[in-house]
């Protein structure tokens, strides 16, 4: 018995060995849990993406295709959710819209009109006519004065020899430009009484003619000139002096803007 007990007592416990080929359990998610959170985390953005465009507010679009209208140049812009938003169509070449082409041809009339000031401003300055030959642009068109003294004689239609003088000069001018011009006569308000003349009205429609006639003579096409009489009731200055009397007798020569604009159009159709 006592060998029995004293047999079971010697031998040491050995514990098993980590050797023996047994399985560590190791601590913590596995890998591939890792890739997986990844792409749940993308899926979940791309959503709030699509949620957010699917409520963008109307303006907004609005400003948008307006934007990409003046980017590209583009007249219409595909309605959101079509397949033509994927691909851009070429953009048709446009004919000249009506407001262009009236914005052009105001630029022609201003740039002829220019041209006939400039011209008569030079003829005014080397021949030292201040003061009695002017040229203004009024909303009519181009507007030559000349005073009655330069040109006549109190009272009278014929012109005194300084006048016609002027007048072949302003001729050469004005035949340069094919346009349209009507000379009108102005008389200041004191009544005239005579046989050849019974009011101002003869006076300043027969000083018109006059100048008419010396500009065709030398170079004006009488085709495109008129003669036109206003007598006094066209005054620039009052008629209750002699110094505005004499401002308000006088002869000016017109070139109309639209006498200038139809024969733009006229040269545009007959091409």
């Amino acid at each position: 018995m006592a060998d029995d007990e004293g047999s079971e007592n010697t031998g040491p416990l050995i514990a098993p060995s980590s050797d023996d080929g047994g399985d560590d359990c190791e601590e913590g998610s596995p890998a591939w849990m890792a890739t997986f959170a990844d792409l749940v985390t993308l899926l979940m953005c791309f959503f709030v993406l699509l949620f957010a465009m699917s409520t963008t507010q109307q303006e907004t679009y609005k400003e948008l295709t307006q934007s990409l209208r003046s980017a590209l140049g583009a007249q219409t812009i595909p309605e959101a959710g079509t397949r033509e938003g994927l691909q851009m169509n070429p953009v048709p070449s446009e004919e000249p819209t009506d407001t262009q082409q009236i914005d052009e041809l105001g630029g022609m009339i201003q740039k002829e009109m220019d041209e006939i000031i400039s011209e008569v401003k030079e003829l005014v300055m080397f021949n030292k006519l201040g003061g009695m030959v002017s040229v203004t642009q009024t909303d009519t068109g181009v507007v030559i004065t000349m005073t009655d003294l330069l040109l006549f004689r109190k009272g009278g239609v014929r012109l005194a020899p300084k006048g016609q003088d002027i007048l072949e000069k302003v001729a050469f001018v004005l035949a340069k430009f094919a346009y349209h011009i009507k000379v009108r006569g102005h008389t200041d308000n004191q009544p005239m009484r005579s046989v050849q003349f019974p009011s101002n009205w003869e006076l300043s429609g027969a000083r018109a003619g006059a100048v008419v006639r010396l500009l065709v003579k030398h170079g004006v096409d009488p085709n495109l000139t008129s003669a036109e009489g206003y007598a006094g009731y066209h005054p620039v200055a009052t008629n209750d002096t002699e110094e505005g009397r004499a401002h308000n007798r006088r002869v000016e020569i017109v070139y109309e803007r639209d006498s200038i604009a139809r024969q733009f159009a006229d040269m545009k159709v007959s091409k």
